[in-house]
């Protein structure tokens, strides 16, 4: 009972592995895509003002992650717009949520319920695009795992580790949105994820792509649904990593702390001494403390 119920789930991961991400999939990774984009200040104004400006955006926020890959592994970084139905599908989107009067399909995707749907989809292609990045990595550098994870990686999360450049398009510059500072959820899960394809894939992991890839989009299905559904920001990573990181890395804000209050009990025991006195100063006092006598 038990071979023939792993039979069927190697089955049906296998099944789902296959599954093509074009046209369905690929249409709601654009559509949520192009509705964060909506969501940044200023977006629909600029979109009024330079509607090129704004497709160029939401093409980087669609195909982002491509871009970085393809520098990476030192290909052409417009390669992937030699896809025409992929660039015309999210161009539509883009148009459709910009521009669709009264603001109509705009208000169907972003329905919360509606919405849902989409970003478990999404979470679909990004896992797709984890292992393929990984996969096609390794078939140009063999035994080089950090170009597998880093390929993988950028797939994953391109378009947020994008985001000062795009920011840039839109004219604005905030240096301290750093991704690498301050990783998302999706960003983390992503380089996890690229590490656990990149064992799989040169084998240190026991396990098939296709489980892994059913079981690890499995897992961003529910961390996304879940924090969209709830507009949590909280990471599921932050139990784990807040144990972890104190042991490996330290504690900057124990560092800090005691620091601070060693500079403080330092400054306590020994005060800054008093000014000297010139010799005009001292004078200056006799001739003062005379005069009152004499008063």
């Amino acid at each position: 009972m038990d071979l023939a119920g792993a039979l069927q789930l190697g089955e049906l991961a296998a099944a789902f592995a296959a599954l093509p991400v074009f046209p369905l999939f690929d249409a709601a990774y654009f559509i949520v895509s192009v509705l964060y984009l909506k969501y940044e200040p200023g977006a629909v104004e600029m979109s009024r003002k330079s509607p090129f400006a704004s497709w160029l955006c939401a093409m980087l926020h669609c195909f982002g992650s491509y871009i970085l890959a393809d520098l990476l592994l030192g290909e052409a970084p417009i390669h992937y717009f030699s896809n025409n139905s992929s660039v015309i599908l999210a161009t539509a989107i883009w148009y459709l949520i910009f521009f669709c009067p009264m603001n109509l399909f705009y208000k169907c995707v972003s329905f919360l319920p509606v919405k849902l749907i989409f970003v478990a989809m999404k979470e679909v292609v990004r896992v797709r695009k984890i292992a393929a990045g990984v996969h096609h990595a390794h078939h140009q550098y063999h035994h080089g795992w950090f170009i597998m994870m880093a390929t993988g990686w950028v797939k994953g999360s391109g378009v947020a580790l994008m985001s000062n450049f795009e920011q840039l398009l839109r004219g604005v510059w905030k240096p301290e949105t750093n991704e690498i500072l301050h990783m998302s959820f999706p960003t983390k899960a992503s380089l996890y994820g690229t590490v656990l394809f990149t064992l799989q894939q040169t084998h240190w992991l026991p396990v098939s792509e296709a489980n892994l890839i059913f079981f690890f989009t499995m897992f961003m299905i529910v961390c996304k649904v879940f924090m969209t559904a709830t507009h949590s920001h909280a990471s599921p990573f932050a139990p784990v990593e807040g144990f972890i990181c104190p042991v490996f890395f330290g504690s900057v804000s124990s560092g800090n702390t005691s620091h601070d209050q060693h500079g403080a009990s330092h400054e306590v025991s020994h005060p800054p001494p008093p000014p000297v006195k010139s010799k005009e100063e001292l004078n200056e006092g006799t001739r003062k403390r005379k005069a009152k006598k004499a008063e």
